[in-house]
């Protein structure tokens, strides 16, 4: 028994020594084959093998980030490129155009009357001298049409005549600027008018309408003229006209204060330049509050499923689920990001200008009439009245465009004018060099 256990003993350590060979083998020619392929041998496969890191830099894209990338997103520095460029063209022509037409008013007095050749003309003599001439073209006006009228009957005619004097006397009385108020109403007014011709709303909607998810630049000029609605035309219309002529007046008295003084004809094409101007900040601000803020906010939430969302058993119906879960929410995008279009910023402008010009003015509401206010508190109402819809997410107003017009009105009353007498400075120089070279 002893003799047949080591004999099994000894048996069994062959197996196990010709194991080691094999194995011996086994790794040998692992050794040899990675030799031969250029690899280094090694005594221990860790070595050559690096460990994985516990943590990788590499940032895992988020699910709206993946569905921006898909769908692509708005920009903003295009169109703050070119309201900037914008705004400072108007500028720049309404400053020539103003040295222009000052200049031919100057001469054109000298001409008339050898008194201006003494005295010095001033910025109300050529107000005067405007006003007579506006006055003598009514009249021949007025003369032509009731020569015309000669062919009509005996009845007829008096109630022509008389319409026409209910309307040229008003606009004769009126102020410089509440007549420029009443133009670019007429203006407000035909754009509405287009809207309603059904073969061009196609056009309206994508050339008249600021849309945050177009693209395009140039409606944020367009959009400040347009108003669907009659009600959105009336309200804004009787706003321009009172405040519009009240900053008008602010602008022209500002720049009487220049000393030396600059001769100025008119403030017209200075308050178009600030109505263009700030009506297009006022589109800009809202196009960035929507392109930053509000359409990843939309995007967001489309992209991340819901978490009681149950999964799908086939491929069709994780098909079928995707796209009622876009189509539920797809309406919700087109009613928070909308197209914005009327004057509200520019007249917002004009107002918080008034405000600031003008502190101890009194407002009253017309629809609904109201009792007159201190302006200030009116206006400052007013801004509170939108920053409260901004933080309830009331959607029937811009209300970041009100906000972005009124914003623009405080900057331009503490900088604008002071900005107005150096462009006049430098265009008058400009055009006065070359008088200079022909009379040294």
């Amino acid at each position: 028994m002893f003799w047949l256990g080591i004999r099994r003993l000894s048996s069994n350590s062959n197996s196990l020594s010709l194991r080691n060979t094999s194995l011996h083998y086994k790794l040998q020619s692992f050794t040899t084959t990675a030799t031969h392929s250029g690899l280094k041998s090694t005594r221990c496969l860790r070595e050559e093998l690096p460990s994985p890191p516990l943590r990788t830099n590499k940032k895992k894209p988020t699910p709206e980030n993946e569905f921006l990338g898909k769908i692509g997103k708005p920009g903003i520095w295009r169109q703050t490129l070119f309201v900037s460029a914008t705004g400072f063209l108007a500028f720049m022509i309404a400053a020539t155009e103003t040295s222009l037409e000052t200049e031919y008013w100057t001469e054109r007095m000298s001409t008339l009357s050898p008194v201006w050749t003494v005295k010095t003309i001033t910025n109300t003599d050529l107000k005067r001298a405007q006003n007579a001439e506006l006055i003598q073209g009514l009249r021949e006006t007025l003369a032509n049409i009731q020569s015309s009228l000669q062919q009509l009957p005996v009845l007829i005619r008096p109630w022509i005549n008389l319409a026409c004097v209910a309307i040229m006397q008003p606009y004769a009385d009126a102020s410089e600027g509440k007549r420029l108020c009443w133009k670019l109403c007429l203006l407000n007014a035909g754009v509405w008018a287009a809207w309603k011709i059904r073969k061009l709303q196609p056009f309206m909607s994508r050339s008249f309408m600021a849309y945050p998810l177009s693209g395009l630049s140039y409606t944020l000029i367009t959009s400040v003229f347009s108003h669907r609605s009659v009600i959105h035309l009336l309200f804004n219309c009787l706003a321009l006209e009172s405040f519009g002529s009240a900053a008008y007046y602010y602008l022209l008295k500002e720049q009487n204060k220049a000393e030396p003084e600059i001769l100025e004809s008119t403030t017209s094409y200075h308050f178009l330049a600030f109505f263009l101007s700030a009506g297009m900040f006022s589109g800009l601000v809202s196009h960035v509050v929507n392109a930053k803020f509000r359409f990843p906010r939309l995007v967001a939430e489309l992209a991340i499923p819901a978490a009681n969302t149950k999964k799908a058993e086939t491929w069709a119906g994780a098909v079928a689920a995707a796209s009622t879960k876009i189509s539920e929410k797809a309406p919700k995008i087109v009613s928070d990001i909308r197209p914005s279009l009327g004057a509200s910023g520019a007249i917002y402008a004009a107002v918080t200008m008034t405000a600031l010009a003008f502190p101890e003015s009194q407002v009253s509401l017309f629809i609904p009439p109201t009792y007159p206010i201190n302006i200030q508190y009116g206006v400052g109402g007013l801004m509170m009245l939108d920053m409260i819809g901004i933080m309830r997410g009331w959607r029937m107003f811009d209300h970041w465009a009100h906000l972005g017009g009124a914003a623009f009105g405080i900057f331009y009353y503490n900088y604008g004018p002071g900005f107005w007498r150096a462009l006049r400075k430098d265009t008058d120089d400009v055009d006065r060099e070359p008088e200079r070279a022909l009379h040294p």
